[in-house]
């Protein structure tokens, strides 16, 4: 226990108790009452941008899915080497970079005069002037998936890399391509490690402020926007907790779809 002991002091003191705070703050009203006014104004002011937010987190978890399993796959099954040796390089580098960080360099990639249309223009291809620019919700998703995928493509990477090859060699004597390889042998074995690779990307995006507030500055945004807003502008910590409940609504509900699937793939042993 005396081990122990300063590690969970530390948790109690920068985790449990604010946890504990935010949760007492979101149900308390002006006066000291409990009661569900900071949920009431929540939903009158920013239900749209609870809606936004589960939309634009849920389709980057999916993008962010489909692309770690092609990432993982190619560098199981891929036939040239050169081009695996190039892409074990690249994927990861993102892992290393800081989401603020991402965010500020993709303000200079995704500008309308940014960087990608400007050598998509030098390139032939498209009118600068006639393009406009993704600094938007798509801007969001661009930033999401070229961040986290990395995070979800070593996980699903290195279990595909374990798994006993023997099948997968038996597949390509019976003629199956690359793609049922991985669609049908690959990923059903592996779909474990990637559940928990995207409810870990999926929780990490809801809690970004920097890529919503640097690449979309309209209406509507991201809760964790909102969150800023009212503590900066009315120190409203009341409404600011609120939406921080609201958020822990929905990790619960994307670690409750993870553990649905664990159990029922342990009832199926």
């Amino acid at each position: 226990m005396l081990l122990v002991a300063p590690a969970l002091l530390m948790v109690l003191a920068l985790y449990v108790y604010p946890l504990g705070y935010s949760l007492v703050s979101a149900f308390s009203e002006q006066g000291g009452a409990i009661g569900l006014g900071n949920f009431v104004k929540t939903a009158e002011l920013y239900a749209g941008d609870i809606g936004f937010t589960i939309v634009i987190v849920a389709l980057s978890t999916v993008l962010i899915g489909i692309l770690a399993a092609a990432i993982g796959g190619y560098l199981v099954l891929g036939t040239h080497p050169a081009a695996v040796a190039a892409l074990k390089w690249l994927y990861r580098w993102p892992l290393f970079v800081p989401f603020i960080v991402a965010a500020q360099c993709m303000r200079t990639f995704l500008a309308k005069n940014g960087i990608l249309n400007n050598s998509l223009d030098a390139l032939g291809l498209v009118d600068v002037a006639d393009m406009s620019g993704l600094l938007d919700w798509r801007g969001i998703i661009v930033t999401f998936v070229w961040k986290q995928t990395p995070f979800v493509a070593l996980l699903v990477a290195g279990a595909m890399a374990a798994l006993d090859r023997a099948t997968i060699e038996a597949a390509k004597n019976l003629g199956a391509g690359g793609l049922r390889i991985l669609a049908e042998i690959l990923l059903p074995q592996v779909a474990g490690v990637m559940t928990v690779g995207l409810v870990l990307a999926f929780v990490t995006m809801l809690s970004v402020l920097s890529v919503p507030m640097m690449l979309s500055g309209g209406s509507p945004t991201m809760i964790t926007v909102d969150m800023a807003f009212r503590v900066n502008a009315y120190s409203d910590y009341g409404v600011a907790n609120a939406l921080g409940f609201v958020s822990y609504l929905i990790a619960g509900a994307a670690a409750w779809v993870y553990l649905r699937r664990s159990l029922a793939t342990e009832s199926g042993r």
